[in-house]
């Protein structure tokens, strides 16, 4: 189990499922702006940067720097009035060229100075840099201009932040999903154990996942199950219960009837003989003795059964001489009662731990069970025996034929039953339609006995 969940916690707990999570987000961000990016490229290059869009800006800043020096009376060689036209931004580049031995170029890119070549070969260098040369009307002559656009550099950027914020957009879209995931596994286990609490134990719990979550779920559905079996054995013993009085009620009612028919005969003023008066003071008191075995029942019940556990006074004791003593009472007031016994004891000495008075008490619901329902024409059997660690009592009879006229609550063996649990023993009964046998055990410590 410690295996388990150690190999749990390391691989499917939320912590390492947010790390792959985590993991997975970014790959699917920077895939995203990969795709963004190499896609913006493309398109960069084959729509903005095609020759057809880069002669039409060009015609465009060509016509509008064309106006500019019509309207101003700009002369090629005023520095000044040249680089203060109102289209020059970072992305424009102008090179004026005067057609004389020693060309002069200037350049309207702000923050620039006049650059100057001393041959043609300046020329074509300028010429295969910037692209063709467009001749140009100036206020003190015609020159020659070379227009450079490098405004692919704004589109590039643009393209980039694009990219940037797709795949930004991606990887939190993707955790976003699995914390959303995780909130609603919680809201909903939150919403069914509300429901538990509020006493709909019916409500069921959804198992998902391999995490801690899931293990929260599955705790939490195994609280309801034993809450559930709980309230059941509690509503069972509460039925059980209700059975035991409603018969105990009825068993009472009975003698109690008669005992109290017997005493209004007796109080009778016509009541003169003596004979008839002893005949009804006999039957009054064996009504009284019932009413007191039944009273006993239900003391011994509710002193066994209501207690979550006995409490016993357990000691360690000579297994042999506890039986001796115990079945030897039993014998004699078995024989007492007209029973004829056969007896078999193990052989070996022993030592149990037992409370002899408990003990006794299940000795003594056997010895009444046998009194109510043996057959006294029939022998009763004690069977002693040391095995395997146990030391067993069996107690055997044949049943009386008139049984069915008798009627049992089965208090006595119930009591039995918890007496040798409490003890650590174990107590089963055997029977059938003519034959009953009521077996307990006690572990044993078997003794040396040689000395």
């Amino acid at each position: 189990m410690t295996e388990r969940r150690r190999a749990f916690s390391l691989s499917r707990s939320l912590d390492a499922k947010m790390l792959y999570m985590v993991l997975l987000s970014l790959l699917i961000g920077a895939a995203v702006y990969l795709v963004t990016y190499g896609l913006g490229t493309l398109a960069l290059n084959k729509i903005y940067m095609s020759p057809e869009s880069v002669a039409a800006r060009q015609a465009e800043i060509y016509a509008d720097f064309s106006g500019y020096v019509n309207s101003r009376h700009v002369s090629g060689s005023d520095e000044n009035a040249v680089t203060n036209w109102p289209g020059n931004n970072a992305y424009t580049t102008i090179l004026i060229y005067r057609d004389e031995d020693l060309p002069q170029s200037v350049n309207v890119r702000p923050g620039t100075s006049p650059a100057y070549g001393s041959s043609n070969a300046s020329r074509l260098q300028y010429t295969s840099e910037y692209g063709r040369l467009y001749p140009m009307r100036f206020a003190d002559g015609v020159y020659h201009i070379s227009i450079g656009d490098s405004s692919q550099v704004r589109e590039d950027t643009v393209n980039r932040i694009i990219a940037v914020v797709l795949g930004s957009g991606a990887f939190l879209a993707v955790m976003l999903w699995f914390i959303r995931r995780l909130t609603r596994r919680v809201i909903r286990l939150s919403r069914e154990a509300d429901a538990i609490g509020d006493g709909d134990l019916e409500a069921p719990i959804t198992l998902q996942g391999e995490d801690e979550l899931s293990q929260l779920a599955q705790e939490v559905d195994a609280m309801r199950h034993s809450v559930i079996a709980r309230m059941s054995g509690e509503r069972k013993a509460w039925e059980t219960n209700a059975e035991l009085i409603t018969a105990i009620s009825h068993d009472i009612r009975t003698p109690m009837t008669a005992l109290i028919g017997y005493l209004d005969l007796l109080n009778e003023d016509s009541l003169r003989n003596p004979e008839r008066s002893a005949r009804f003071a006999s039957s009054a008191y064996s009504k009284a003795m019932e009413l007191k075995d039944l009273t006993d029942e239900l003391f011994k019940y509710f002193l066994v059964f209501g207690r979550a556990q006995v409490e016993m006074n357990r000691e360690e004791l000579d297994g042999r001489l506890l039986l001796e003593q115990l079945l030897g009472e039993a014998q004699f007031e078995l024989a007492d009662q007209g029973f004829s016994i056969q007896r078999q004891d193990h052989e070996g000495e022993c030592l149990v731990s037992a409370d002899p008075l408990y003990l006794k008490r299940v000795l003594d619901n056997l010895v009444s069970n046998l009194k109510k329902y043996a057959d006294r024409s029939q022998p009763v059997v004690l069977l002693t025996e040391l095995k395997d660690g146990q030391l067993s009592v069996c107690v055997s009879n044949r049943v009386r034929e008139d049984l069915e006229r008798v009627e049992s609550n089965k208090i006595g063996l119930r009591t039995c039953e918890k007496i040798m649990e409490a003890m650590g023993g174990s107590f089963s009964i055997d029977k059938d339609e003519s034959h009953f046998a009521a077996t307990f055990s006690l572990p044993a410590k078997t003794v040396n006995s040689e000395q």
